[in-house]
């Protein structure tokens, strides 16, 4: 089965931007140790989050370095994501199976073209470890792939400040030549509100529960509604 994970908004600073998530009301949780962190979560109860995420200096020079690390079509994508004005740059798709190797076999077999499981591991800011595997379609807009955190990492309880809940709804255009592929890896998951678009990206997201506006100012060119 696969279902929404994440959806990923780059920032320029993550640091500021994580204040200004807080300011917004919003529960915000490094995902490493803060002084070096990269990435950065809006965690619900279940269901899709939000992950903050930030790109080294230069990454958009690290095409090939990148692709021998993380596999083929992981270049593109994140030297895209370097290139990117803030706002959110991707989604990523939840198989769950705690081995990649399988569903990228499958999808290979129905002529879409991804790269190698990727297996990570994250410390966490208390030390904790946590594994997980994530692969690439050669396609760079398409939604990548995300195995179970191991352990998993949902917080049992989480009441954000501003009233938001769940991410209810990821507003994502989606290329012609896009979707059947685009189909076959969310399998038609209902929180994707897909419309026809130029290029595949997400447009907006929709959160359940909140109080009221958010103040754009502070959503790093996010629309959140």
């Amino acid at each position: 089965m696969a279902r929404c994970s994440h959806v990923l908004l780059k920032v320029d600073d993550l640091h500021q931007a994580v204040r200004d998530f807080r300011e917004l009301g919003f529960v915000v949780d490094y995902a490493s140790a803060e002084e070096k962190a990269k990435h950065a979560h809006i965690w619900f109860e279940d269901g899709p989050i939000v992950e903050l995420l930030t790109t080294p200096p230069g990454a958009h020079r690290l095409k090939w370095p990148i692709e021998f690390a993380f596999g083929r079509g992981s270049g593109v994508r994140m030297t895209r994501w370097a290139l990117a004005n803030e706002g959110f740059c991707d989604v990523a798709v939840l198989i769950d199976e705690p081995d990649l190797t399988g569903p990228l076999k499958a999808l290979r077999a129905e002529g879409i073209a991804a790269g190698r499981a990727v297996r990570w591991t994250r410390t966490k800011p208390d030390g904790a470890q946590t594994r997980f595997q994530f692969a690439y379609p050669r396609r760079d807009r398409l939604p990548f792939l995300v195995s179970p955190y191991d352990p998993p990492q949902y917080p049992p309880k989480v009441e954000h400040p501003n009233g938001a809940k769940s991410l209810r709804t990821v507003l994502i255009d989606v290329a012609a030549a896009d979707r059947p592929a685009f189909d076959r890896i969310t399998g038609d998951d209902p929180v994707f509100a897909v419309t026809e678009g130029v290029v595949t990206r997400v447009r907006a997201i929709e959160l359940e529960g909140l109080s009221g506006p958010l103040d754009p100012a502070l959503l790093h060119g996010a629309e959140i509604r």
